[in-house]
């Protein structure tokens, strides 16, 4: 890890970050000042669950595995972030110790705003807090579709939503499909799906032989979006 000062080439990112992305120029100006830059490599721990947490991470290049992991070593990944998007937000609003692990699946570099600044900032703009308890509220429901998809769905179908939700967020139209921009390898997806490497891919291998996927070159490319989302009803 290493830790550095950001620079004037970070406010046009701050435009990108759905927390800040209705501050002016001058205001994002002002928030880029109050940032530090840090390094982490692939494969770092960035931090983990009941650590002390007082700093947002931004990121700005690279990405990240936000995940949670028992005490016998099985893993459910809660998301994977990227450019522009954000995680340790709960630290800004209450410094309780951190919920979740958090893991650097590349070499990536984070803008990190501390918690007093961020509440100074807020004091100063108050219109910011409205914006905050927005985008908090949509992670909310995302964690409890999450709780939901464990509860009520079988593997098939909620490999068929992380598929989904996957091509809505990182997404690129191509021809008569979508391809997940994102390289995932079977054990990644399992985290995601809450279930084993071996069930991942018995499951990927039907929903190619269907027709609701192509796997090419490492990504899938989603064909039928229409029967994917009927899969999970």
């Amino acid at each position: 890890m290493t830790l550095y000062g950001a620079n004037a080439t970070t406010t046009a990112l701050l435009a990108e970050v759905p927390l800040f992305a209705e501050l002016d120029d001058d205001e994002r100006s002002e928030l880029n000042a109050r940032l530090r830059r840090r390094r982490y490599r692939k494969g770092e721990m960035i931090f983990l669950r009941g650590d002390l947490g007082r700093d947002l991470f931004l990121i700005e290049s690279g990405s990240v595995k936000i995940c949670l992991t028992t005490e016998d070593g099985k893993e459910m990944t809660l998301a994977l972030l990227g450019r522009g998007e954000f995680f340790g937000e709960l630290a800004l609003l209450d410094g309780d110790p951190r919920s979740s692990d958090a893991v650097s699946m590349e070499t990536s570099t984070f803008l990190l705003l501390e918690r007093s600044d961020f509440l100074q900032f807020v004091d100063e703009h108050p219109r910011l807090a409205h914006r905050v308890m927005e985008v908090l509220s949509r992670r909310l429901r995302d964690n409890n579709q999450l709780v939901q998809d464990a509860a009520f769905f079988d593997i098939a179908a909620r490999l068929a939503r992380v598929i989904l939700r996957l091509a809505d967020s990182v997404g690129q139209p191509d021809g008569d499909g979508v391809t997940i921009n994102r390289r995932l390898t079977q054990n990644e997806l399992a985290g995601m799906v809450g279930t084993t490497r071996e069930s991942v891919n018995k499951w990927l291998g039907e929903y190619e032989r269907q027709g609701l996927i192509e796997r090419r070159n490492g990504l899938i490319r989603v064909l039928r979006r229409d029967a994917l989302q009927k899969r999970i009803y």
